[in-house]
């Protein structure tokens, strides 16, 4: 299986503990820019009613969906909070430079 590595943003793109949305091939992910430096990537709509993450709350490794406080962890994607009980599928994260790249399948 081939790995595409996207290009999808700079280092200075994402404040620490904030999130953006990036759209790429159809698909919406989330890029998350967690307190101690790393970057994160999940699939960019909440698993309860396909609301985008990019307007929600990330507060130290979670992220809030917007419109019912779902709660996921962003390093891997797990349901934390009802009402959200499907986990977010995570993408690999990698920097060059000042760039983030996530590798789409």
């Amino acid at each position: 299986m081939m790995s595409n590595w996207v290009d999808a943003c700079s280092t200075e793109d994402i404040e620490a503990e904030d999130l953006i949305r990036f759209d790429h091939g159809g698909a919406t992910y989330a890029i998350y820019h967690a307190p101690d430096g790393a970057f994160f990537c999940t699939a960019g709509r909440c698993t309860h009613e396909d609301i985008h993450l990019a307007d929600g709350l990330v507060m130290g490794h979670l992220i809030e969906c917007p419109k019912h406080n779902g709660q996921f962890d962003y390093r891997t994607g797990e349901a934390k909070r009802a009402p959200v009980c499907i986990n977010l599928k995570t993408y690999p994260v990698k920097v060059e430079g000042d760039r983030v790249l996530i590798q789409v399948a």
